[in-house]
Order: structure tokens, then C-alpha cells, then sequence
């Protein structure tokens, strides 16, 4: 069975970049049990159990080509003198269980040591006190600040990611040149280029899956919290009930809407489709002018990163114009852990500097360490520049006491089989009801 694509991440088959790290969708892989990847090995030998949507065939082989992250795995391996065994769950459709119900459930019952895990679960386990305080670490005096804050939980650092996963808009700019339209900057500005091609026979501009619509949303709802200088009074105003959740989602939604009434989206297939695999034949095929995706796609073959036209990556439409979205995705310890101490050392090591100039350097993305850094490919420069510019949105930040990624994404969910605005927005005033309950 293959992995699937959900939220952001896939193992794409070679040694090519893993896109996204994570934000994948899981179904039934392995049926209910772990995959033991090491048969036969010694009860003396260290192991340290990983749960992961990455599968490797055979942790010993030298000559066999891996992907950035299992360098960086075979990199701790050699240097630790343990072996990381993956525990791996893959899916079969958009029915199945996804990767983060069944990590919710391993973690809690301390299943594994070492987690892969989506923004969503680092905070539903953060808070729950189910992962190691990381903060210790030599790897963790590196972290970029926005990595620092955006997977801090109660005060912990519990989640350390191998690269900033950025979000943008991949348009074929030879489309949008053959109509004399210019890349848009905000949301009106992208509702008319829909218009435009639209009426020049292209029926669907907009390539749509069930998982990352969401980017939109936030694109246009934090616009001015992470970039007008208040940001830490805007938060702490949500977080005391003062600020409403749906105000700042209202323009979003209902810019969906728009696009869902026009035809530009097509919600139905949206609602069903699995990311990437749904929309790039289309996009490739020059019928389809604008999906989304993260960075790592736009360096990866089998995703979009071998294109017969001028591709560029760049921000979501908000009133701020092109806007990135940053969702932290990341590797955490579990707190009840069998092999915590050496899950410790093997992560120190896989996001130690060294570790990670080598796989930026292989992925070629934005490093979660301030001393790595590594030129990106021209498509992707439109996007880097917003970013080093430090103009982008949070799409996961632990400090607010409503999660944003997860929950936003399944709202979105509910206006693509038909339910309102209104609707939908009274989905956030429960969820910030509720958390303000728990206070």
C-alpha cells in the first residue's frame, strides 16, 4: 500500500524530497499492528520506536537511497549507536481513520517513543502532558523564534520540526500571462483572474482538496494579528473570550463561498479529494491554473517540481497581499516513553545544526534553525521573499487556547458539503466556548 497524501506530507518514493513533514492523512497501512522493520534483532541492542507515515524497507542498508529524514535518522543511528525502528500507518482513502487519530491513540497509551506529529496533536498532547519537555536539548537553543512559540504548549517546548513547512498558492504564470492578468495580491484581486479565466473556458480555475482550503482562511484572518504589531494583545484578547474567533474567520468563509458559488472551486470533488493527487494532473496539464501545496512540493518531481510551464509559488490573497501560512509540524517524545532517554538523544542529534544543513540542504527548505539556511528554487523565491521579509501568518500557534489548523480544516470541511456560514462560524464560537470552560 502506498502512502497517502493529507495536509502536507508524503514520502514520495525516492531519494526526492519528502515534502511537507507530516500533515498527512493515514488510513489502514498496516491493519491494526506495528510494522517491525528489524526481525530478529538482539534484545541488548538499543531501539528507539518511531511512529511516522515514512517507511524505510531495510534500516541497515548502506546503499540504498533514503530520503533527507532517514539521513538524518541513519546520521543518529551511527552516531548514538541505536536503532530506530518506524511503526508506520497508511492510508487507503478519505474514510478512513486519518494519521492524527491513530497517533492521538498511540501516544496516549505509550505505544511509540518518538512521534512524527501535525500541529493539531502536538497541542491536543501537549496540553494533555503527554510529551517530554524538549527544551533541554543543545538542538533547541537554535530554533528560530516562530518555531519556538509555535509548538510551545503550557510552557514546554514539545515538538522540534526538521523544516519550516510554508504554504502558498502554485500558479502556472503562462496561463495567467495568455489573459494579461497579473498574479493577485487580494482576495478581490483573485476573484476577478477566476472571473477571467473562467470565461475563457478554463471551468474550474482553482485545483481544491479536503485538506488545505484552509490556508485561505487563515491567510485572511491573521493577516493584521501576525503583522499590524499587536500581535500578543490580539491573542491574549481571543484567549480571554474578549475577541471572537469567528470575527476574524467571517471574511475567509465566506470568501470560500464565493468561490464554492462561482464554480471556481468545486466543492463536491474538494470534499473527497486527497491533496495533490486530486489536482496536479489538471494543474500539470495546463487546465487547472492555481492549486496549493507547501514548499517542498515545488522541489519534488513527482509532486510539482518538473512543470513544461513557468511556475511560482506565492502567498495567499489577503488584505496585507500575498500572504504565506506557516503551519509547525514536528518530532515529539512521548512523556511515558519505554526509551525516552534514548529518544532524547536520537532526536538532539536529528535536529542538531549538522543534521539539519543536511537536509535543508537535500530538501532544500527553510531550516527551523537560525544558523541553517539554504537557497530555495527560483519558483519558490516569491514566497522566501515575503518570509524573510517576516511577513507570513501562523497557521498553528500552541499559545492560542483554540487550535487553529485542525479545527479550521475540518470547518472548512463543513461549508464543502453545504453548510453555511453562519454555520460554520458558530462551530468557532463553540470551540472558544468550550476552551474558555476548561480555564
Amino acid at each position: 500500500m502506498k502512502m497517502r497524501e493529507n495536509r502536507g506530507l508524503r514520502r514520495w518514493a525516492a531519494a526526492c524530497a519528502a515534502g511537507a513533514m507530516l500533515l498527512a492523512s493515514a488510513g489502514c497501512g498496516i491493519n491494526g499492528e506495528d510494522k517491525n522493520l528489524l526481525p530478529g534483532r538482539k534484545e541488548s541492542e538499543q531501539v528507539v520506536n518511531m511512529f511516522s507515515p515514512m517507511e524505510k524497507t531495510d534500516p541497515n542498508a548502506e546503499n540504498v537511497a533514503r530520503t533527507a529524514s532517514d539521513l538524518t535518522i541513519a546520521m543518529a543511528e551511527e552516531r548514538l549507536g541505536v536503532t530506530v525502528a518506524y511503526q508506520t500507518y497508511t492510508a487507503e482513502d478519505y474514510q478512513d481513520k486519518t494519521y492524527d487519530e491513530v497517533a492521538l491513540d498511540r501516544a496516549r497509551n505509550d505505544m511509540d517513543d518518538l512521534y512524527l506529529l501535525n500541529p493539531d496533536t502536538i497541542l491536543t498532547l501537549g496540553a494533555e502532558g503527554k510529551l517530554m519537555d524538549l527544551s533541554g536539548l543543545d538542538s533547541a537553543k537554535n530554533l528560530r523564534e516562530i518555531v519556538r512559540v509555535a509548538n510551545t504548549v503550557d510552557g514546554k517546548l514539545v515538538a522540534i520540526p526538521q523544516e519550516v513547512v510554508a504554504y502558498g498558492l502554485f500558479v502556472n504564470v503562462d496561463m495567467f500571462r495568455q489573459y494579461g492578468l497579473e498574479l493577485p495580491n487580494t482576495p478581490e484581486e483573485f476573484l476577478e483572474c477566476c472571473r477571467v479565466f473562467q470565461e475563457n473556458g478554463v471551468d474550474t480555475p482553482v485545483g481544491a482538496n479536503r485538506w488545505w482550503l484552509e490556508t485561505f482562511v487563515l491567510a485572511q484572518a491573521y493577516a493584521d494579528l501576525y503583522n499590524g504589531g499587536n500581535t500578543e494583545a490580539e491573542i491574549a484578547a481571543l484567549n480571554s473570550g474578549e475577541a471572537r474567533y469567528s470575527d476574524y474567520m467571517r471574511p475567509g468563509f465566506e470568501f470560500l463561498q464565493e468561490l464554492i458559488d462561482c464554480g471556481y472551486i468545486d466543492a463536491e470533488k474538494a470534499l473527497v479529494s486527497e491533496a495533490i493527487e486530486a489536482e496536479r494532473p489538471d494543474f500539470l496539464a495546463g487546465r487547472t491554473p492555481i492549486v496549493m501545496a507547501y514548499w517542498g512540493a515545488a522541489n519534488t518531481d513527482t509532486a510539482y517540481g518538473d512543470t513544461d510551464f513557468e511556475m511560482q509559488v506565492i502567498g495567499f490573497p489577503s488584505s496585507r497581499g500575498q500572504m504565506p501560512v506557516i503551519p509547525m509540524t514536528g518530532f515529539a517524545v512521548g512523556a511515558g516513553a519505554e526509551h525516552a532517554e534514548d529518544a532524547m538523544r536520537v532526536l538532539d542529534v536529528v535536529t542538531s545544526d549538522e543534521a539539519l544543513q543536511l537536509y535543508s540542504e537535500t530538501n532544500r527548505v527553510i531550516s527551523p534553525s537560525k544558523n541553517v539556511s539554504v537557497a530555495c528554487v527560483p519558483a519558490l523565491r516569491p514566497l522566501n521573499d515575503r518570509i524573510e521579509e517576516g511577513v507570513y501568518v501562523l497557521g498553528s500557534n500552541a499559545g492560542m487556547n483554540v487550535e487553529q489548523w485542525g479545527n479550521t480544516c475540518l470547518i472548512v470541511r463543513q461549508l464543502l458539503g453545504g453548510g453555511t456560514v453562519d454555520e460554520c462560524m458558530a462551530a468557532f464560537d463553540r470551540l472558544q466556548d468550550a476552551a474558555a470552560n476548561r480555564r
